[in-house]
């Protein structure tokens, strides 16, 4: 059952049922906004909703419940083919091997299933413009590494815990390193400066098939 808890003096918590629950939710509030609402960050099970100084707090907690209990999984597959990035990959990861063979895959299978798959970023966490990436392929789901790397470099593609990411700079991390890309995930020139946001669609293509 969804809940929506109050988070400090001007904030909401909604805690919702599943991940699919986030992205619709997040979708529906992208799109009608409460006003007084000033900012908003989902995660796994929930959306952080800031508001500002001067919000009517018990107006936006009643837009929230609307918009929870009229969330439609349509709404959240509504996007445009605008809002689709592709992000070119060359599978030269470390851990490709190591993922295939856990999975009882070959390598080319691996990638088929990785670049096959529709991915929709759930949430963005870890460091800045690290984008959470879901598809409903359960085909891909590994494990963490057992020791984590110390150094991840910039641009590697990765799996873990049913979720792929690209590392938007180089820094410590523990996923499966599958394959690396010359897209840039983080610019602080840009607006936003996360170049996939919550709900954006996301395909890999194999850069030696183009």
């Amino acid at each position: 059952m969804t809940c929506i808890l109050p988070a400090g003096e001007r904030a909401f918590l909604v805690d919702l049922d599943s991940e699919a629950d986030v992205l619709t939710f997040t979708e529906a509030l992208t799109r009608s906004t409460p006003v007084g609402v000033e900012d908003f960050l989902p995660a796994a099970r929930t959306v952080l909703v800031t508001c500002s100084p001067t919000a009517d707090l018990t107006y936006v907690r009643q837009c929230l419940n609307y918009l929870e209990q009229s969330k439609s999984a349509a709404i959240a597959d509504a996007h445009s083919e605008t809002d689709l990035l592709t992000i070119s990959v060359r599978y030269d990861g470390p851990d490709l091997d190591d993922v295939a063979q856990s999975l009882g895959m070959t390598r080319s299978e691996v990638v088929a299933a990785h670049t096959g798959a529709m991915w929709r970023c759930a949430f963005i966490g870890f460091a800045p413009g690290f984008a959470y990436l879901t598809s409903g392929d359960t085909r891909l789901d590994v494990p963490r590494r057992t020791q984590s790397r110390t150094a991840v470099p910039a641009g590697s593609v990765a799996l873990a815990a049913g979720y792929s990411a690209v590392y938007p700079r180089a820094s410590p991390g523990g996923w499966q390193i599958i394959g690396s890309t010359d897209a840039v995930m983080w610019d602080l020139n840009a607006t936003p400066p996360a170049t996939v946001q919550p709900g954006r669609r996301v395909r890999f293509v194999d850069e030696n098939q183009r």
